[in-house]
């Protein structure tokens, strides 16, 4: 079995557990999450230079940050499939008293989450605050974030994005979830933004797109050469086009799954359409 379909096997699993998991307690936001499902896949399988015990200071590895954290269910299944947590403990997200909220959290001390996220546009102060601390400590590592597109919606991303450029920092790769989509419509709809292309690089960061941002082969490639331009005095910034409710017909292209959980027999319709890999909990 070639890496790629192993890959592509494991981001199958990963949407199971995204359906069961919302589903399980009728809340959630599973359209972001199979959206994202293939590139949460990579990063943690093939991108990150990481540890396998976790520490929350992260010397000596990459760290993650993920801003847009209502897409938690992804995030929680890969953690776990890749060794954080336990497996069994995705039964217990969205649960009173649990350590998988709705949004991350980490006065549990979840392994694998390093900030409490959700309230958007947050992230991308802390992970420009997490480069700059790896410079300070002499630490080569690279920081990785996650944002969505209807995130910059909120304004404070931009000083961010103004800041991360202005004082170099350069072992940033920040990746923005272009789906065009978010709760209320499309971000067109909603608030548009124009060119966000255009945008960043009107802060002078790098920009590169990943076109087919569903595809492991594409995101892997994307991400090699996201990696190839850290050092050399810009933040990267990879727009990442996915689609919304990937991996379940009747999920994409359309906002409404945004933060809808399916009913039984909806759950089943979308399991029946990835099959099973590694194992359900």
């Amino acid at each position: 079995m070639s890496n790629t379909q192993q890959l592509n096997d494991f981001t199958t699993q990963v949407r199971r557990d995204i359906l069961r998991m919302v589903h399980a307690v009728n809340s959630g936001h599973p359209g972001g999450s199979l959206g994202c499902a293939e590139f949460f896949v990579a990063l943690y399988q093939e991108i990150l230079d990481r540890k396998p015990d976790f520490d929350m200071n992260g010397f000596g590895e990459d760290l993650f940050f993920l801003s847009n954290g209502h897409i938690s269910p992804v995030f929680y299944s890969v953690l776990s499939r890749s060794g954080y947590f336990p497996v069994a403990e995705l039964a217990t997200f969205r649960k009173l008293n649990t350590r998988l909220q709705g949004h991350p959290t980490t006065h549990e001390g979840l392994p694998g989450v390093r900030i409490a996220s959700g309230s958007l546009g947050q992230g991308m102060s802390v992970a420009i605050g997490a480069a700059q601390a790896k410079k300070l400590n002499g630490d080569n590592h690279l920081i990785y974030s996650l944002h969505g597109d209807g995130e910059l919606q909120e304004g404070q991303n931009w000083e961010a994005i103004m800041y991360a450029s202005a004082k170099k920092v350069d072992n940033l790769i920040s990746t923005i979830d272009l789906n065009g989509k978010q709760i209320d419509g499309s971000t067109d709809e909603v608030l548009a933004m124009g060119s966000i292309k255009a945008k960043f690089e009107a802060f002078d960061w790098d920009v590169l797109e990943i076109k087919e941002g569903n595809n492991i082969e594409a995101i892997l490639a994307g991400m090699k050469d996201a990696k190839s331009r850290t050092g050399k005095g810009k933040p990267v910034c990879v727009l990442l086009h996915t689609e919304m409710g990937n991996g379940v017909d009747y999920m994409m292209y359309s906002h409404a799954w945004h933060g809808k959980a399916p009913n039984d027999a909806q759950l089943e319709n979308a399991l029946n359409q990835n099959a099973e890999t590694l194992g359900d909990y």
